[in-house]
């Protein structure tokens, strides 16, 4: 199965820059994982067996892109996301401070959290994007909800 490429960059490039900027934390170190991603894609032969199959292949893409760009000597010493971050449009404050303490999570935390949250990936699934195992995906899913419980507990229920 394969889908035209401009339908997947409509459908799919919002999700993808969001799980690359939630690795890279720099919007433009994130498109260029998005990029890749895309451009894998466009240029594979690999047969996919549903639409579900290209979304998890393009995840893992981009989340392995982003962060070989992480890990790069070169970005190392970049900028900070502050200024970034302080561009985007939240709804209400609070939906800020929360991005702001899912950022603050160790990345093995936050990937697993971006795709079963924001994603809505299935533990099972979120292994098979990962390539680890689904007792990993579930202990990382439970610890990052405990630093963020800890993190959060000033906050009313909302």
């Amino acid at each position: 199965m394969t889908i035209d490429f401009n339908t997947i960059c409509d459908k799919y490039g919002d999700r993808l820059y969001a799980a690359a900027f939630n690795i890279c934390r720099q919007q433009q170190d994130a498109e260029d994982a998005v990029q890749d991603a895309l451009i894998a894609y466009y240029k594979t032969d690999k047969d996919f067996q549903s639409e579900e199959h290209i979304k998890a292949w393009l995840l893992r893409v981009t989340i392995n892109a982003a962060k070989s760009t992480k890990r790069l000597l070169w970005n190392k010493n970049r900028t900070s996301y502050e200024d970034y971050m302080d561009s985007l449009v939240f709804e209400e404050p609070s939906d800020k401070e929360l991005l702001d303490e899912v950022l603050a999570l160790p990345e093995k935390y936050r990937i697993v959290i971006h795709l079963f949250y924001y994603e809505e990936y299935k533990t099972k699934e979120i292994a098979e994007i990962l390539k680890i195992p689904e007792n990993t995906v579930k202990t990382r899913l439970l610890n990052g909800r405990k630093l963020l419980k800890t993190k959060l507990e000033g906050w009313e229920d909302e």
